[in-house]
């Protein structure tokens, strides 16, 4: 009866998990947005009619059809000669002197795949390829001839690199000289220091402007946990709350003021616009054409009187949410910026974890052993509580009589059986709860290595050991393909890794070693809940279930340890299995 009673509830999980996946799939599918009108200002290209996007955690392309088109696009649009080249440590790339755009960024030091020959991730793109995002500098106003999409300017200096700027210059012939002079320095800042001088008799009133245009056909996953998509530091708070698809339902919105930063997120990228401090501005998120979102930048208008200079920084950020690099510039002044990265409500507690994490991996040089050093620290300070439980389990096992005597008396009786175990409870100095604390303390280790693992890019392709190339990427050994030599990827919870049945194993371990349950459906409960567990941890980063596996172990030699220095729970724990095989024994012989 009981292994029928097994059988069924293994079945009945696995029956919840496929149609857990159905179910999302249904009711919460892949966004297809049709195309827009074309946006008339800045010749904004319109993406011809595309089948939906596939999006994924890194971002980028997914359709193989696309990342050709996006190759052959590229060496079009990158091949002239007037282009101005960026050579910074982490960036490389070039400007556009055709409408004084950025358009053209790759990040040296991260990689496409985790292959090592893939290439550098390229974040901006020029306009018209399927992988379009750039930023653009200019001015807006009446009664004077500006520079536009099409404006060919003229370059000086080069290439863009950390003390050696390049200047872009551009006359209008009617008085009005505009110059964009861009800087760069270490990291992924980019400075445009934007300038009109007046020639001409009177006064001309201008206002200075910067956007990013990107496509929402490269974002990476937004998920209930993760943000994708615009996002800025708003009246002091860092905004979440618009994706893609509210944008184009409400053609644009208006961002609240102050603004400290505006642009687009995605899990591990980043491209913003920082305004110029103590000045006016108004942003706002909006459609433009088809897929095609713009974040923009409006200053107050400034009134250049006859030979007078007017001037406007705005500084671009375009690269990698490394943690370290974000709080330097927040540390620098910009407010907030940090919190770029999607940490969450328990950033309190997440970033602790995460900093010890950083300096463990400083010390030896590998995240998995990052990994597992943090779970013997952790297993470490919780000792004492766990020493505490197991006094408490003694203590339990010691009113184990007293407490069958009163469910005896009491059975037909529960309030009065309530109040008398907490009687005896008190009397005795026994915490049932004592056993709980440990794992309430775990809850919130685990969500922070959790959520470290999603959002942090320092975690992002960092190898362990063998196989594991990546430990914020799902175990790619899956049993059901073996091991890759069959030509088919398991779909979600099927897709079990060698980690997840040592996760798995090192469990239903850790629950034999736990003292019998007395209520028998318990006993089923913790029959099937480890091998449940596996499949459920299964799609979950690496370094999740190393960490998971780690404190199983750890839990065993811990429990092992303590039951020595406890030996009538050991005595007692055998009694119970004793019995058990024999109430099994007996059950058997009446069928």
């Amino acid at each position: 009866m009981e292994n029928r009673n097994l059988v069924l509830a293994v079945v009945l999980s696995l029956v919840l998990f496929l149609g857990y996946e159905v179910a999302m799939s249904q009711f919460y599918p892949q966004s297809d947005q049709a195309p827009t009108e074309e946006l008339a200002q800045n010749g904004t290209d319109t993406p011809a009619q595309r089948a939906a996007a596939t999006h994924i955690r890194d971002g980028g392309l997914t359709d193989p059809a696309e990342q050709a088109e996006e190759v052959r696009d590229l060496e079009t649009a990158l091949a002239t000669a007037e282009r101005v080249r960026i050579d910074a440590p982490e960036v490389a790339g070039s400007i556009n002197p055709v409408g004084a755009r950025i358009d053209d960024i790759v990040l040296k030091t991260h990689r496409q795949t985790v292959d090592k020959d893939s290439g550098p991730v390229r974040l901006f793109s020029p306009s018209g390829t399927p992988a379009q995002q750039f930023a653009q500098f200019g001015w807006i106003g009446e009664g004077v001839k500006l520079p536009g999409a099409n404006t060919v300017w003229q370059a000086e200096g080069g290439p863009l690199a950390p003390g050696n700027p390049v200047t872009l210059t551009w006359d209008n012939g009617e008085g009005q000289v505009f110059t964009i002079r861009f800087s760069i320095d270490e990291f992924y800042m980019l400075t445009a220091d934007q300038s009109v001088i007046n020639n001409a008799e009177g006064s001309v009133a201008l206002r200075p402007y910067a956007f990013i245009n990107r496509t929402s056909r490269t974002a990476s996953s937004d998920m209930w946990n993760l943000h994708s998509g615009p996002i800025g530091n708003f009246g002091g708070e860092v905004n979440f709350s618009w994706d893609y698809d509210d944008v184009a339902e409400a053609g644009s919105v208006r961002n609240a003021t102050p603004t400290g930063w505006v642009g687009f997120t995605d899990i591990y990228w980043l491209s913003a616009l920082i305004p110029q401090a103590g000045t006016e501005t108004q942003t706002e998120f909006r459609t433009a054409g088809g897929e095609h979102y713009r974040a923009d930048l409006l200053y107050d208008a400034v009134t250049v009187g006859s030979g007078e200079t007017a001037s406007r920084s705005t500084q671009l950020f375009a690269g990698a949410k490394e943690s370290a690099v974000l709080d330097h510039y927040e540390d620098a002044g910009v407010e907030n910026f940090g919190l770029a990265i999607d940490w969450g409500w328990f950033r309190w507690f997440m970033k602790p974890i995460f900093w010890l994490l950083r300096e463990l991996y400083a010390l030896t040089g590998n995240f998995g052993v990052a990994i597992i050093l943090l779970t013997v620290v952790i297993r470490a300070l919780m000792f004492p509580i766990a020493q505490k439980q197991f006094a408490s389990m003694a203590q339990m096992r010691a009113v184990q009589p007293k407490m069958k005597a009163l469910q005896e008396r009491h059975k037909d009786d529960k309030a009065t059986l309530q109040q008398e175990m907490g009687k005896l409870y008190r009397e005795e100095g026994v915490n049932p709860l004592a056993g709980c604390l440990p794992i309430f303390l775990q809850i919130p280790i685990f969500f922070a290595l959790y959520k470290t693992l999603l959002v942090a890019i320092e975690m992002r392709h960092k190898p362990f050991a063998l196989w594991i190339r990546d430990l914020s990427a799902p175990d790619p050994a899956h049993i059901l393909n073996l091991f890759g030599l069959l030509d088919f990827n398991p779909p979600g919870f099927l897709a079990i890794g060698v980690l997840a049945v040592l996760l798995g194993f090192t469990m239903w371990l850790q629950f034999k070693l736990n003292p019998a349950a007395m209520d028998p459906a318990q006993q089923q409960i913790f029959m099937i809940m480890p091998w449940v567990l596996m499949f459920v941890m299964a799609p979950f980063a690496a370094g999740l279930l190393l960490y998971w596996i780690t404190s199983n172990i750890l839990t065993v030699a811990q429990q092992k340890y303590l039951y020595s220095r406890h030996p009538q729970l050991k005595a007692q724990m055998e009694k119970d299995r004793a019995d058990k095989a024999r109430a099994a024994e007996r059950e058997k012989a009446k069928e």
